[in-house]
């Protein structure tokens, strides 16, 4: 079966268009960002398709808050034991050193947050969220040096924000770009996607065909890294 692709910004959302051999057209929404991906008959026009999504809008986004108010299968308590991620690796989490000088080490598997004798879960947790924020800030530059070189623009500043339902987002007014903590987590591979992407939005606005078309000449494999960025876990699934 013959099928092709497109991506669409309908209603603020983004939304991944496969065009099938099928007759009717299904909307699925995908943890664990709440992506929506529509597949359709391949004569279908993007109009109609807007239509059709945005009639549904009311249960698309019930399933996107449903996703991203999902029950967490543990609660965060930082206690040994614990798995943690780190550009994309596995770590089991321990907290039994303790220091007046709080920090997170790496040593094989293990992922070593150093805080305060007596420190509760908040504490422990303050330490290792300032550390992932950290290491991002030390990865992104770097990746913004090539890619504005590349691609042929300039970001103004960065910021590192947590944000519910977003890896990155760009102001183009004030050439500002964020990117989520969380990103400190998964594959770089998917933060030079992110980066990418958001410094594309400096030369076009929208998702459609020309945001494509720079996309694939600049980053031929960013689909194989969105899908690997929106294949990788929940945030609070990553406390098990």
């Amino acid at each position: 079966m013959s099928t092709s692709s497109a991506y669409l910004t309908i209603a603020g959302l983004g939304v991944d268009v496969l065009y099938k051999d099928i007759k009717n057209l299904h909307i699925s929404v995908y943890p664990p960002m709440g992506r929506v991906r529509v597949a359709a008959p391949e004569r279908m026009d993007d109009d109609t398709i807007r239509r059709a999504v945005i009639q549904r809008l009311p249960w698309i986004r019930r399933q996107r808050d449903q996703l991203q108010a999902a029950e967490r299968q543990d609660k965060r308590q930082m206690l040994s034991g614990e798995t943690h991620y780190v550009w994309g690796e596995r770590y089991r989490l321990d907290v039994s050193r303790t220091s007046g000088q709080h920090r997170v080490e790496r040593s094989g598997t293990t992922l070593w947050v150093v805080a305060s004798e007596g420190a509760d879960a908040d504490a422990r947790f303050g330490v290792l969220d300032r550390w992932y924020r950290r290491e991002l800030k030390a990865a992104i530059p770097p990746l913004l040096e090539k890619w504005e070189k590349r691609i042929g623009v300039q970001s103004s500043h960065f910021i590192v924000r947590r944000m519910k339902t977003k890896w990155g987002t760009c102001a183009r007014e004030s050439a500002a770009l964020w990117f989520n903590p969380e990103l400190a987590k998964k594959n770089p591979r998917c933060l030079e996607y992110i980066v990418v992407h958001e410094l594309m939005h400096l030369m076009e606005r929208t998702h459609g065909s020309r945001f494509v078309e720079l996309m694939d000449q600049h980053l031929p494999d960013w689909r194989a890294r969105r899908e690997e960025l929106n294949g990788a876990p929940l945030a609070d699934e990553e406390w098990l």
